[in-house]
Formats: C-alpha cells, sequence, structure tokens
C-alpha cells in the first residue's frame, strides 16, 4: 500500500466521485472532487473543449 504524500491520500484506495451536473451542456456526470457553488463543473466532453489548444500534455 502507498501513500501519495502531494494528495494526502492512499495511491491504492479508490477515488471518490461527487455526482454533478456540467455548467455547459446540463449533463449530469462525475467529477474527483467535491463541486464548490459558484465554480463552473465540466463534463469530460465540455472539459475538453473549456482546456487550452497549446497545453503541453507530452508529460503525461
Amino acid at each position: 500500500m502507498a501513500f501519495d504524500s502531494y494528495r494526502g491520500r492512499d495511491r491504492d484506495a479508490p477515488r471518490e466521485f461527487f455526482k454533478a451536473t456540467c455548467s455547459d451542456c446540463g449533463k449530469e456526470c462525475e467529477v474527483p472532487f467535491k463541486p464548490t457553488q459558484g465554480r463552473p463543473v465540466y463534463c469530460r466532453d465540455c472539459f475538453r473543449k473549456h482546456q487550452p489548444a497549446d497545453r503541453d500534455r507530452s508529460r503525461f
């Protein structure tokens, strides 16, 4: 069992997801963080549309 001190959780533990409604398309989705009122939440498809095109993905 490995502990990820950066994120403060056990890396082997299942990640908790929260139900949310996409701020763009209104579709129900699940996100790996607790949504905060007043901040937009996007489904996977809409999130991709909001990412900068020049973002360096070579690290992943």
